[in-house]
């Protein structure tokens, strides 16, 4: 895999492959196989120095927060085109990562492409300055100007897409950026680099690095990093939270989820099973905005759960690059030994297991798990209340709407949420009492051009769409005694 890029022994800081501080390397393993298929410069602290100094004298100093944000949408749609190119590459590498089917994995090139135009349009449509009339008379601006040096931290699950989210709108505000892959899934980093280095990105503006936790602080705490942007966990969401309170520095955080789906009385419960089996297999379950908790009720509870385990029997897990695939293994072997803990705390507080819950016998390599379904779960329950990140379903009953609204609620966590009923009226009054940033309708989706984010513990901001370019701007109210004659 390390022959699809040209420099994985090296970083690309201020325009140029440097070689690294030290001769600490990290070594990506294929999820599916358990074997070695890449290896990347690991950065120390003084590779983060070097990043962020290029990335401070190029906001300071350079020419890209002084261009139009025309001119820099010109280099984003140049962007979208090469990444295009290289959905392949990325398709394969994410699938060796993080155990992503590689049917699905496919649209890694084209999504991030996607992402780029659409921030790309902004530059002719996103009110960049905003006229008012002041109450003391003359003319008030509030303008939007770029927030400064980004520090993006990227998971290893579906990198491409969740480094684009940052990168797009960051590039387009005029922000210079480090951007900092995760150790498990550095590929797409490196591919962003050599597409910015191919399409004369101005040096400085875009660097990228490969760290693990502990070197990743030092980008968090650096004084001359004006915002971090961070995707994972919402354990590191708070360690990066209280960091950049204490030295009160801009942060976005997208963080865990455990999001419920209610199901009403009027809805067809094979139908939720088929669609709610089927959504979990969207990346192995390793996303944080899937429904893990289903709430049903009670009388239904146990012919939904069985008809998930019926759907789960004629799915198949194996080589993510086996077409017939349709659930992969997940990422690392840490993070199966996670989900098979959560599992065994499942049966031991009392959930009855339905369907799942062990290894495929024969699959004797690779980090797999068989996708698995809990009934009888009780709402406060370790399954019912902790992020797994893999293919597990609690299934949790209610003995009425309310009951059911208040349990999807009794959750840290808010992130993404669906209600499944015929009746449109019915998911919008029960969608409205929810406590998540999305709600879906009949099923699990999310428009990333309308934002997304969570409530409570699940982050801080959102990412996407307008609400995720107001992210990298701040705000400058004006106040003139007249009209500014190149804004009449």
């Amino acid at each position: 895999m390390t022959a699809n890029v040209r420099h994985p022994d090296r970083f690309f800081i201020d325009g140029e492959w440097v070689a690294p501080s030290s001769d600490r390397t990290l070594t990506v393993i294929s999820a599916h196989t358990g074997d070695a298929f890449a290896k990347f410069a690991e950065a120390q602290a003084a590779d983060v120095e070097r990043a962020v100094s290029a990335a401070r004298n190029a906001f300071d100093n350079g020419p890209w927060a002084r261009m139009s944000h025309k001119e820099r949408a010109g280099y984003l749609l140049a962007m979208a085109a090469e990444f295009e190119k290289r959905g392949d590459e990325l398709a394969d590498a994410q699938s060796n990562e993080m155990g992503i089917v590689r049917t699905m994995a496919g649209w890694a090139g084209v999504g991030a492409s996607g992402t780029l135009k659409e921030y790309a349009a902004m530059a002719e449509t996103y009110p960049f300055v905003e006229k008012h009339s002041p109450r003391g008379g003359g003319t008030g601006y509030v303008v939007y100007e770029a927030v400064g040096v980004v520090g993006a931290i990227i998971p290893w699950n579906s990198p491409t897409s969740l480094t684009m989210i940052k990168v797009a709108p960051a590039l387009l505000a005029g922000c210079t950026m480090v951007v900092k892959m995760s150790p498990e899934a550095p590929f797409a980093g490196w591919v962003l680099a050599e597409i910015c280095e191919k399409v004369g990105l101005p040096k400085g503006v875009i660097n990228v690095i490969v760290a693990d936790r502990e070197v990743s602080e030092l980008l968090v705490r650096h004084p001359q990093v004006d915002k971090v942007s961070f995707t994972g966990s919402s354990v590191a969401g708070k360690k990066i939270a209280s960091i950049c309170g204490e030295r009160i520095a801009r942060c976005t955080l997208e963080l865990g989820g455990k999001s419920a789906a209610v199901l009403l009385d009027d809805y067809d419960v094979g139908a939720a099973a088929q669609n709610l089996a089927g959504s979990l297999m969207f990346m192995n379950g390793q996303v944080c905005a899937a429904l893990t908790r289903v709430v049903v009720p009670r009388a239904r509870q146990h012919a939904f759960a069985e008809a998930v385990a019926a759907t789960f029997k004629h799915i198949k897990v194996g080589d993510p690059f086996d077409q017939a695939t349709k659930l992969g293994p997940l990422a690392t072997e840490r993070q199966r030994d996670r989900v098979e803990g959560y599992i065994a705390k499942g049966r031991a507080e009392g959930a009855t297991l339905v369907g799942g819950g062990e290894r495929p016998s024969e699959l004797q390599r690779g980090w797999f798990v068989s996708p698995t379904v809990f009934a009888d779960v009780d709402p406060n329950a370790t399954i019912a209340q902790e992020e797994i990140f893999g293919p597990v379903l609690s299934v949790i009953p209610s003995d009425s709407e309310e009951q059911a609204i208040a349990i999807a609620n009794n959750s840290a966590f808010g992130l993404n949420s669906a209600v499944f009923t015929n009746d449109v009226d019915a998911a919008y009054r029960v969608g409205r009492q929810l406590r998540a940033g999305t709600v879906g309708h009949n099923g699990f989706k999310i428009d990333m051009s309308l934002g997304f984010g969570g409530y409570k513990q699940s982050g801080i901001g959102r990412e996407g769409g307008h609400q995720g370019l107001r992210a990298y701007l701040e705000s400058k109210t004006m106040l003139m005694a007249g009209d500014v004659a190149e804004l009449a």
